[in-house]
């Protein structure tokens, strides 16, 4: 028996990249990130489709431009999303906003050619009275919901994201009162999500649409689903997508209106497209138990903090393969949660990962790291800097993407008095 490899990230290339970059390091596949996109492009649709890249998922700007390149369009969760996209060069007309909180420059954006989903009706009501007569999107809590975890659900009466869908008529008043045009219905279930239960909410956000002759689009958000474990099953969009596309066509023929479909991938597009190239600095021992010790951790990676999220874990031994051991993976911070190999939905619960027999320095290659990692990390906790990123190109370049960050850039904002 040998030890496992890396789809994209082998032995000899974890080398050269540790060798110029150091670890740990972010490490992106542009060939995954592009045939994911692809994939994506090729969802089913009777009347047109919009794919906009969930960008919170890994907003790097070279990442960003890639994908629209590919002719993505993007979400943004928040007003400095929408700046950081506008820095890398994504077209206004590209980018839309739905977030939790309404950016005070909101009316600016929206001038500049950037689409909204009014997310609250306290949202609405902040729209409308800046931009009255404006066209908007407007994104209901189908009232059902489904995610990898609790924690990744965003649609329910637990929820908070979105109108509550009961709340429709308060919606239709304030869109006369400011005499707002609306184009586009959203809705958006949760992350991980189950496919079954995505496509009845689909239903259920067609019978909104209903409710507003003038929505032309209906976005039905992202969550789809992949396995970062071979033991997953992932989301076929083809799947998924074929029972949408029939829901539409039948809308057209009921309603007499052609629907153009919108989707937000995140997860789907770039998880794994990434990895955290990293090396074991330390194997400890009590009397049960035997850990690895790596020089990265929720500074990296999160999720499995988080959510008890599962990934993938490759070592790369410095000498010939002397059989596995079952280890506990931890991160190198100051803290008990800061867990690798926990057990699935089970953040503080400890799981064994059978590893090749490892020693201090070998490399460590952690999978399915594209999404929700350099994006969402721990960074600066325990003052460890900022990881860099690094994409390999179809070319076979390992091109730096984002460098490390210096020590001094950690404290560089704090005043001394």
């Amino acid at each position: 028996m040998s030890a496992d490899i890396h789809p994209f990230l082998p032995p000899a290339i974890a080398q050269k990249v540790a060798a110029e970059q150091g670890t740990p390091c972010y490490v992106y596949s542009q060939a995954t990130l592009e045939a994911q996109g692809k994939a994506m492009l090729a969802f089913p649709n009777a009347y047109g489709l919009t794919v906009r890249f969930a960008m919170k998922a890994c907003p790097n700007a070279a990442i960003l431009k890639l994908f629209a390149q590919l002719g993505l369009h993007f979400d943004a969760s928040s007003g400095f999303e929408v700046r950081r996209a506008l820095a890398a060069g994504i077209p206004a007309a590209r980018i839309s906003l739905s977030a939790q909180e309404l950016p005070a420059d909101f009316a600016d954006l929206l001038r500049q050619g950037v689409e909204v989903n009014a997310c609250s009706l306290q949202q609405l009501e902040r729209i409308g009275q800046a931009l009255p007569g404006h066209r908007i999107g407007v994104r209901f809590n189908p009232g059902r919901g489904s995610g990898g975890t609790g924690k990744t659900n965003v649609g329910g009466p637990d929820s908070s994201f979105g109108i509550w869908h009961e709340w429709v008529d308060q919606v239709q008043a304030l869109v006369a009162k400011y005499r707002l045009e609306v184009i586009r219905i959203h809705t958006h279930i949760g992350s991980g999500s189950d496919p079954v239960v995505w496509q009845e909410v689909s239903a259920a956000s067609l019978a909104l649409v209903r409710l507003f002759p003038s929505v032309k689009v209906l976005n039905l958000g992202g969550g789809y689903k992949v396995a970062r474990l071979a033991t997953e099953k992932g989301t076929d969009p083809q799947v998924i997508g074929a029972p949408v596309k029939a829901a539409f066509e039948q809308f057209a023929q009921t309603e007499g209106r052609k629907l153009h479909l919108e989707i937000e991938p995140g997860t789907f597009l770039v998880a794994n497209a990434g990895a955290i190239l990293c090396r074991v600095q330390d194997v400890v021992r009590t009397s049960t138990r035997e850990f690895l010790k790596l020089d990265s951790g929720m500074t990296e990676l999160l999720r499995p903090s988080l959510y008890g999220a599962q990934h993938p874990v490759y070592l790369y031994p410095q000498t010939s393969f002397a059989g596995n051991r079952p280890y506990i993976i931890v991160g190198h911070c100051c803290e008990s949660g800061d867990l690798v190999s926990c057990a699935p939905g089970a953040p503080e619960t400890l799981a064994a990962r059978d590893l090749p027999t490892a020693q201090t320095g070998d490399l460590c290659v952690i999978g399915g790291a594209g999404a929700y990692c350099a994006g969402m990390s721990a960074k600066n906790y325990n003052s460890f800097p900022e990881a860099p990123e690094v994409l390999l190109q179809s070319n076979g370049h390992a091109a730096l993407i984002r460098r490390r960050q210096t020590l001094a850039q950690i404290w560089q904002n704090e005043i001394s008095l």
